[in-house]
């Protein structure tokens, strides 16, 4: 566990005791005091002593105190007053200074990020506070019931504040809280479930946000209207707070339709039939892990599957392993591509092109973590099968992209052809109360806007028992047919009771199966192994779309795998793998399974990741990326013009904009960038493809005699952190001016340590400074500190300091924006991009006096220079761009699609780094006789 304090100075405020200090907790703003540090050496002040405010006298404290008698218009009263009146007057001003004192400390505390927001003109997407989400929902919708205690029938059309939610003014933010295991961010929520949606600046491919399908199970409410009237008196504060955080009309009014209704008891039944004749349980796993061989071979009617895979994302590379391996011509494959994954989407096209027994979804929903759409996908997925009468199928078995076989497909159907009457399901494993709390299927929840909306408490129907787990699963047909087709009350009441429920496909068909007359076929394994890590799970990384704290397994790395080993119960599938992060163990699983590949295998230990391709629109990109990328592909053809000294045969110029990127690892590590463009040959003006190669540079610097602080082992700067994986999912550190960074330290286990850590923007103004307590089993340390933004241009540099002594030092970019909205900046109505924050004040306390203890340079110059870098456009502007980048990134390698008259660029089809390249771990090819294709 570690903490931080922010170094705040007061140059109107100093007390003795304030010279010696406490940390503050790492994920709270700072907290003033006058009480002195506890125990230990003083740490060295922040600042030079500006002034004092010393105690007051004797006799104005003592008058202080006083209780004023009853005032006789007298001569000797007014003698008495004007004896003491000095006094009197000292004991005001000490009252009116201490007054001044608490109110501008309490001013510094709670309004730091609010008026940061406001001087930098841009809107506050941090502050997740329920009620601070009403008072800007309020100034979008007018104040028509800005004095209303609850939403009424048939009035304010148009919304308004209720005033039983205690209102947040704009802006205003919340304490951070405090968390475990040695990480920590703000977190400015007052309830850790509510949270307002944000799109990340920084990284190169953003996904707009859509609509895409309701995502009931049994049919919400529908919308009346596109009108938002209220059917009845909302008055609870979980449906206020939603009302007032929903961004659309339509979702608006389903969340009250959903209300009201719950309210008139007409949402779902009120009670359900039990069908199940035994004492409820469930039924023991069958088989041990190791008879498993034993059955190999010995099937007559071996079953056929239908393998139904739910994918979203961009890692097409990832998803063909996947079906390279549990592929075989006997069973069938179902693919759903989430409605916000086009490019995806078109990938997986062309794979059902190539074989009878792989399809696609013709309909595609977004489905969410924890939302009812998921559970819509299965269920309408089922019913696409069933229709399907030329797949003779036998279970159903739900996979992910992030999944992988553990065993052979050949292993897989003899187990289930011997246990071909069981539903493998997975329990949750504990009191079922519990459970029930733990899982929020006492909430009401309902999804909208690509959101899942906590809207107040309900009841678990009589006679209902409620089970659930994982909501991986294996499902015979029978009970397909039943889940799909039956109209009793059971199955059709829990539809629409799990329609408005939270993760409804981790309980549905657990509860389903469990109450019905097939309860004896359940057996608690749902035949999976999921590398859970509670620790560095449960982070509520889910916050910002669903109303709910959730967790999340981690990634398989080589380390892990034991686990799957030290099972006793069947288990033929792993969950989970992501290539970015681990794809060694990926390669390791595949060998068990099917070899190695033969030696010399090209591409066996890369990995080619797509962040863009043209057909995505250049309108996925965010601005700072269509910057960096177009950076990058004009250095790689500076470099290659310079490298034959300006042969006209190696003259190009880039056409348009970057037509493909990609991310490139090599042996589990990021290698860089791969932009792919069209360009035109400055002298012959012929045409050509080329991809560059662009490869991040480190700039980490560390001392010698480091003493304790050899526990450092890196420190780095990024967005869009991690914290289960402990990774920065912004490769490449790629940020921009409107970006939040985050500082990130790795530590070995050591002595504790306290250090400060400073940042400082390319004018050397200090930024930021704060303290970092490090615990003895800390491993990661990481802040992100309040910054005004819009962030300086250039060449930014975060310190580690042991006593103000530099331990080390990272520098990081602060990309100009050459693009705004997809556009080519402007030069009067975008300078404010570049121009740094209002006043060089990036907290609400400047730090100009930690300049001669850091021994910065004066600057003056440095201030002028911005300044006049923020008026460029057009061609000065990209060259600006290309020195910033050129410092951070160099060029790796280029190459050309086709034959190319320069010299030096080979074709990209022999270039083991280019995206063009053979990858033949991750090629789909032919079925082979044995009706694989691995």
């Amino acid at each position: 566990m570690f903490a931080v304090s922010l170094h705040l100075f007061l140059s109107h405020y100093k007390s003795p005791e304030t010279s010696r200090r406490s940390p503050g907790t790492l994920n709270k703003p700072p907290v003033f005091t006058r009480a002195s540090e506890p125990s230990g050496a003083a740490r060295t002040p922040h600042t030079s002593d500006l002034g004092a405010h010393s105690p007051c006298p004797a006799a104005p404290c003592q008058s202080r105190g006083r209780q004023p008698e009853k005032m006789v218009a007298s001569a000797r009263v007014q003698k008495l007053l004007w004896r003491y009146k000095p006094a009197i007057v000292a004991a005001l001003v000490v009252l009116l200074i201490q007054g001044l004192v608490v109110w501008s400390l309490r001013s510094l505390e709670e309004g730091e990020v609010e008026k940061k927001h406001r001087r930098s003109k841009l809107p506050d997407n941090n502050s997740h506070d329920s009620r601070r989400a009403a008072s800007v929902w309020e100034g979008q919708h007018g104040a028509l019931g800005r004095n209303r205690s609850r939403w009424r029938v048939g009035r304010d059309r148009l919304g308004g504040a209720a005033s039983r939610v205690p209102i947040q003014e704009p802006g205003q933010h919340k304490r951070a809280g405090r968390r475990r295991g040695g990480t920590a961010e703000g977190v400015p929520s007052s309830s850790r479930n509510f949270t307002e949606q944000k799109v990340e600046e920084g990284m190169g491919h953003v996904l707009p946000a859509q609509q895409g399908d309701v995502g009931s199970v049994g049919g919400a409410p529908p919308a009346l209207s596109s009108d938002f009237v209220p059917k009845c008196d909302i008055v609870g504060k979980d449906a206020l707070s939603a009302l007032h955080r929903a961004s659309s009309r339509q979702c608006r009014q389903e969340i009250a339709n959903v209300v009201c209704q719950h309210h008139e008891g007409k949402l779902m039944p009120q009670s359900f039939p039990q069908f199940c004749p035994q004492q409820h349980g469930l039924s023991s796993p069958v088989l041990q892990s190791n008879d498993l061989d034993d059955e190999r071979g010995k099937v007559d009617n071996p079953v056929r599957v239908a393998f139904v895979l739910v994918v979203h994302g961009r890692a097409i590379q990832q998803l063909k392993r996947l079906i390279k391996a549990i592929y075989h011509r006997e069973h069938f494959y179902y693919i759903h591509v989430d409605k916000r994954s086009n490019y995806l989407h078109r990938e997986v096209l062309l794979i059902a092109e190539r074989y009878p027994n792989v399809r696609v979804t013709p309909w595609r929903m977004v489905t969410i973590w924890g939302g009812a759409s998921l559970l819509k996908t299965y269920l309408r997925s089922m019913q696409d099968l069933l229709a399907m009468r030329e797949w003779k199928w036998d279970f159903f078995i739900n996979l992910s992209a992030t999944d992988f076989p553990t065993r052979t497909n050949e292993e897989l159907v003899a187990f289930l052809s011997q246990n071909r009457d069981k539903n493998f399901l997975k329990s949750h494993g504990r009191e079922n109360t519990r459970f029930i709390k733990k899982q929020g299927l006492d909430r009401l929840f309902h999804e909208c806007d690509s959101h899942m909306w906590r809207l107040g408490d309900r009841v678990i129907p009589e006679g209902l028992e409620v089970s659930g787990g994982s909501d991986w699963f294996s499902l015979t047909r029978r009970f397909v047919e039943y889940v799909i087709n039956s109209q009793d009350a059971l199955v059709s009441g829990l539809k629409q009771f799990y329609s408005y429920t939270l993760l409804p496909a981790e309980s549905f068909f657990h509860t389903v199966l469990g109450n019905s007359h097939m309860c004896d076929t359940l057996v608690d394994n749902n035949l999976r192994v999921t590398n859970w890590n509670r620790k560095l799970g449960c982070k509520c990384q889910y916050k910002h779309i669903v109303d709910w704290c959730g967790c999340s397994p981690n990634d398989f790395k080589p380390s892990d795998l034991i686990r799957i080993q030290q099972l006793s119960r069947p288990t033929f599938f792993a969950r989970k793998f992501e290539s970015t992060v681990n794809q060694e163990a990926i390669d390791i699983l595949d060998a068990h399974l099917y070899g190695h590949y033969a030696p010399g295998t090209p591409a066996l230990k890369a990995y080619w990741e797509s962040v863009f391709e043209e057909a995505d629109g250049l309108s996925a990109l965010s601005d700072v990326a269509l910057t960096s990328y177009s950076s990058f592909f004009r250095l790689g053809l500076r470099s290659l013009e310079a490298t034959h000294g300006g042969s006209k045969a190696c003259r190009y110029e880039p056409l348009g904009h970057p037509t493909s990127v990609q991310l490139y690892f090599y042996d589990d590590r990021f290698q860089g960038y791969l932009v792919r463009q069209e360009v035109q040959n400055v002298v012959m003006r012929t045409k050509e493809v080329l991809e560059i190669w662009a490869v991040p540079q480190s700039t980490l610097q560390l001392e010698s005699n480091l003493q304790e602080f050899e526990r450092l082992k890196y420190l780095e700067v990024g967005t869009r952190w991690d914290p289960k994986e402990r990774i920065f999912r912004n490769f490449g550190g790629i940020l921009g001016p409107l970006d939040e960074p985050v500082a990130v330290q790795k530590w070995a286990r050591g002595p504790n340590l306290t250090a400060t850590i400073v940042w400082i923007d390319p004018a050397q103004v200090v930024a930021a400074s704060y303290d970092i307590s490090v615990d003895v089993d800390a491993e990661f340390t990481q802040y992100k500190p309040p910054l005004q933004r819009p962030l300086r241009p250039g060449t930014w540099t975060v310190r580690v300091l042991r006593l103000w002594g530099r331990v080390a030092q990272i520098q990081f970019l602060v990309m100009p924006l050459s693009f705004k909205g997809g556009r080519p900046l402007q030069k009067e109505e975008d300078s404010w991009l570049h121009a740094g924050p209002p006043g060089n004040l990036y907290m609400e306390q400047g730090f100009q006096q930690l300049n001669q203890v850091l021994k910065l340079p004066s600057g003056d110059a440095a201030l002028e220079l911005s300044h006049r870098n923020s008026l460029l456009v057009g061609k000065a502007l990209e060259d600006w761009v290309d020195r910033s980048v050129r410092a951070f990134w160099l060029t790796g390698d280029l190459c050309a699609a086709r034959s190319s008259p320069c010299p030096s660029l080979g074709l990209c089809l022999k270039s083991t780094w280019s995206s063009l390249s053979p990858d033949p771990k991750s090629e789909l090819g032919p079925v082979k006789s044995d009706g694989r294709i691995r």
